[in-house]
């Protein structure tokens, strides 16, 4: 495996990044000058991607919460971690079950040098970060760190959390697919998917600039974002916007044209 000198020694700092994007919109530090330019240039085609990026960020905290809560989950696969920002889903979950394992995986060497400094779990359970990307999910489930700490004879929670959107298809159904099949029955898929069904015109000149940014996404409606969940048993409320799943007394009032993300948590039968 590629020491930490020799990764961070690959960070672009020309170029914008997605998880130092996502960061400086949320007022974090660990960007650099042409991310926080990327950034200003998508917060002025649509000023709502700040609650947008918050209200994400809170799903991942429910779903995690809820797997471990409501469905005695113990293990997860983290799939495009992004950058450290409490709390994460180990210390979600570990607050239901100290016992709890979470396997992060991210190929950005910033994430990289940041999880492996902050990402510890409780004693009782696990923390491991894997360098990787969703794109080679062999190399993901072939590593000695998943196959150290996830059980395949245990469920085990998939979270998958504003990653799609830059998986282009047909290579998006084959690659969620490849992360779900070694899963045993009784694993969860939780997901969040980009959209712009409810604000289309500003949505749709953010996703222009990630693109200008050498960033390309892809935007799906309702019908596309469900069928990545067929086969599924869909917990209630089913595919809905990230903001309305299951949200807790906390929940601040959000309009939903701030909200591009449709989430859901699936069983695996």
């Amino acid at each position: 495996m590629a020491g930490l000198h020799e990764r961070t020694q690959r960070i672009d700092t020309s170029t914008a990044h997605s998880a130092r994007v996502y960061d400086y919109i949320l007022g974090g530090k660990d960007h650099y000058p042409v991310d926080a330019e990327a950034g200003d240039a998508m917060c002025r085609h649509w000023p709502a991607l700040p609650v947008h990026m918050r209200e994400n960020r809170r799903f991942m905290h429910r779903a995690g919460h809820y797997l471990a809560q409501e469905r005695g989950i113990r293990q997860f696969l983290d799939i495009g971690t992004g950058l450290p920002t409490a709390p994460n889903l180990h210390e979600v979950v570990q607050e239901v079950a100290p016992e709890s394992r979470v396997v992060y995986v991210d190929n950005d060497p910033i994430v990289l040098a940041h999880a492996r400094a902050l990402l510890q779990g409780s004693a009782e359970g696990a923390t491991a970060y894997v360098d990787a990307d969703m794109h080679d999910p062999e190399a993901i489930l072939e590593s000695p760190e998943f196959r150290s700490l996830i059980d395949l004879d245990e469920p085990v929670g998939l979270m998958i959390i504003g990653v799609l959107h830059f998986i282009m298809p047909p290579d998006d159904r084959r690659l969620v697919r490849r992360l779900l099949d070694p899963l045993p029955p009784g694993s969860h898929l939780a997901m969040t998917v980009g959209t712009g069904d409810f604000a289309p015109e500003e949505v749709g000149r953010v996703s222009e600039e990630y693109t200008r940014q050498g960033m390309p996404m892809v935007l799906r409606d309702l019908r596309v974002a469900s069928s990545f969940f067929d086969g599924m048993e869909l917990v209630e409320p089913g595919v809905t916007q990230v903001h309305t799943w299951r949200p807790g007394s906390e929940q601040d009032d959000v309009d939903g044209r701030a909200i591009a993300m449709y989430g859901a948590v699936a069983r695996k039968v």
